[in-house]
């Protein structure tokens, strides 16, 4: 189902979330010498390298372009063995559903064991305050089950999860390296600071609440100020911009402006060029 569902997003959801300011993804490029990213649309997909080895975060869409910018950024499609996934929707795993064009098919996904009910047809996602059911999603790529607090390593990169319900029932953020958090869909930003994700899109808006709420407890008992890098919104590495507003959640039906330089369609990618790809650091937010 996931091509339908990327060709229903790619044109209902531009006409219905147009003007709304919800949706600011990085273009395509590197954030530092470490981590890089593919835009598709309004959803960022990311590259972590480390020596040999790049491990790539979510999966996006099912995307037509996606080999052709990563070409761009220098990584081949065949060097990818790994995959973390933070949770299921089609915006995050397209291009490992059985319809994709394959470009992953021998790679290794790690994926949370509760977010994993989703793929075994135990839970069924719901958006729209639970009022439409989401597509079944298919992957026949192995998996590795995780849990909330284990930390393991592959080539050498740390990689530590953290469950934050809410969004999906089993969202997991990754730290990598101690200085990396892919957030997923467990942030979202504007102009002014960090909300809890598009509520419209949760399972549970109180229990994202709560979790984003604890995450930011967790991090800062341990001292911890990594990089905020999110699935829509950009990056930060300013810990209070992050959790500036983690008690509230951002409605797309509010008329509050929160990011006025956010674009009027997301959708249109007509900005995202190879030359700006190898133009430098693409910058953060909030600093």
């Amino acid at each position: 189902m996931s091509k339908k569902a990327t060709e229903f997003q790619r044109k209902a959801m531009s006409w219905m979330y147009r003007g709304k300011e919800i949706f600011k993804p990085l273009n395509t490029g590197w954030i530092d010498e470490n981590v890089a990213c593919v835009r598709e649309w309004v959803a960022n997909i990311f590259f972590y390298r480390k020596g040999d080895t790049t491990i790539m975060v979510d999966a996006g869409y099912n995307y037509d372009r996606l080999a052709e910018k990563m070409s761009w950024l220098g990584i081949d499609p065949k060097s990818i063995h790994h995959i973390l996934i933070t949770h299921q929707d089609t915006d995050h795993v397209g291009a490992v559903e059985a319809d994709s064009p394959g470009l992953f098919r021998n790679a290794n996904l790690y994926i949370g064991e509760i977010e994993n009910r989703y793929l075994i047809g135990e839970a069924r996602r719901k958006v729209i305050y639970h009022l439409y059911k989401l597509p079944q999603v298919t992957i026949y790529n192995e998996k590795q089950l995780l849990h909330d607090g284990e930390v393991f390593d592959i080539d050498g990169v740390r990689i530590e999860c953290f469950l934050v319900p809410g969004h999906t029932w089993g969202h997991m953020v990754y730290l990598v390296d101690g200085k990396y958090l892919f957030t997923g869909d467990t942030l979202w930003f504007g102009a002014d600071g960090g909300y809890s994700f598009i509520s419209s899109l949760a399972e549970d808006n109180k229990l994202a609440v709560q979790s984003l709420a604890e995450l930011e407890q967790k991090l800062r008992a341990r001292g911890l100020h990594p990089y905020f890098i999110t699935g829509h919104t950009g990056w930060t590495d300013n810990f209070a911009f992050a959790f500036a507003h983690k008690d509230k959640r951002r409605s797309p039906f509010k008329k509050r402006v929160h990011d006025p330089s956010a674009p009027y369609d997301a959708y249109d990618e007509s900005d995202d060029t190879e030359e700006n790809a190898k133009s430098g650091f693409l910058k953060g937010v909030g600093r």
